[in-house]
């Protein structure tokens, strides 16, 4: 998302970027973009601290998300975090922004979150270490408006879709190629929110751009999709049933998914809307995914 998605945003808006690249091949994809390509990791403190301090504000999207092989979500939220401190350090008494993308998913289960949740740390823990540790971070990040740091924190919902989308809309459509079947856990009435990875990159724009310090943004088109209706047109577009997985074979069946996609997690986006005047103008989620773009590759 952050080459092919916010770095045009940015751009078109009249911003010059900087983008990490990890490889040569994300270095060529960012100068293709019209970016400047800084080669570094999340881990290489230094290159963050000096590639901050020579920018106008800082948008944070990295993250790794080979945890679905390596499993040490611990690791990697621990990565985070000496990241963003990192930033703060560089960033404070600028009144510069810094933007921390973070997640949605757990966050208020089994009702509709709103950019009030999850302030204080006694919340947003409900699916274990991991996600309280990412959540923790965003604390660390909305905290840095006490120190001169125009900091905010931009939620991202599971499926952030779109064509060129690699992530969990993705994974299921491949889940579903391999099984023979696109399922859905139980009744398959869980509901998971949804926004176009274009007005994702929009919204990140504004946040950079606009966004008082200490706030916190929900990127939320669809409030909550219920997972049995994703499951429905994937097996129409593949030719599969839409099955029921029971709870306790999740795992088994969805793999790294497992843990997550029986999950009920509707969010609403109506204050972001309103302090931003964010108005989202690609289609829903179902829409996106009955144009069949995710269904061309074998």
């Amino acid at each position: 998302m952050a080459i092919s998605a916010v770095v045009p945003e940015l751009i078109g808006a009249g911003h010059e970027v900087v983008g990490l690249a990890r490889s040569d091949a994300s270095a060529a994809a960012l100068t293709r973009a019209g970016a400047q390509a800084c080669r570094g990791t999340i881990d290489d403190l230094d290159t963050l601290r000096s590639a901050a301090a020579a920018s106008d504000g800082v948008i944070h999207l990295a993250f790794k998300h080979d945890i679905a092989f390596t499993g040490d979500f611990r690791g990697a939220a621990e990565a985070d975090r000496r990241a963003v401190e990192t930033f703060g350090e560089v960033l404070a008494g600028s009144d510069r922004p810094f933007v921390l993308a973070s997640g949605l998913l757990g966050l208020t289960p089994g009702r509709v979150a709103t950019e009030r949740d999850g302030r204080d740390s006694g919340s947003g823990a409900a699916h274990g270490d991991g996600p309280a540790a990412r959540q923790a971070t965003a604390l660390r990040t909305l905290d840095l408006a006490a120190h001169g740091v125009r900091s905010s924190v931009l939620r991202l919902p599971p499926t952030v879709y779109g064509e060129g989308d690699h992530g969990f809309m993705a994974a299921l459509v491949g889940i579903a190629r391999d099984r023979g079947v696109s399922g859905y856990v139980g009744d398959g009435s869980n509901r998971w929110p949804g926004v176009h990875r274009l007005d994702a990159a929009h919204l990140f724009r504004l946040t950079l751009e606009k966004a008082p310090a200490g706030s916190v943004l929900h990127a939320v088109t669809d409030e909550g999709v219920p997972i049995r209706a994703v499951a429905e047109v994937i097996g129409r577009h593949l030719g599969l049933p839409a099955v029921s997985i029971p709870r306790e074979e999740a795992g088994e069946h969805f793999s790294w998914l497992g843990g997550m996609i029986g999950a009920d997690a509707p969010a609403s986006s109506a204050l972001t809307s309103e302090l931003l005047g964010w108005r989202p103008v690609q289609p829903g989620l179902l829409d996106d995914l009955g144009k069949g773009h995710y269904f061309r590759a074998g």
